[in-house]
């Protein structure tokens, strides 16, 4: 079964631009999850938007690309760029 590693963006004017990263079998219903406050607890309170995605044949793989993504700084701060953008001219 297909696994997916995706970067959600989210941008406040009192908090501040946040990613998350995560790893999931179905995008749409976790995407759905975290927007309804039942997702994640740091991602509670907050409007999400898929920033990311990539597509592995295993769970295994995902959840191993999941944890280096979230390691990847540079990565994290060019997407939240990209969300701000978006948040203030689309």
């Amino acid at each position: 079964m297909a696994s997916f590693v995706y970067v959600l963006g989210s941008a406040d004017r009192k908090m501040g631009p946040k990613t998350y990263v995560g790893w999931t079998l179905d995008l749409e219903r976790r995407l759905a999850k975290h927007n309804a406050g039942k997702g994640a607890k740091s991602t509670r309170g907050r409007s999400w938007v898929l920033l990311y995605a990539e597509r592995y044949e295993t769970q295994h793989e995902a959840m191993s690309r999941e944890w280096h993504l979230k390691r990847d700084r540079a990565l994290r701060k060019q997407l939240r760029a990209a969300a701000e953008l978006c948040y203030t001219s689309c």
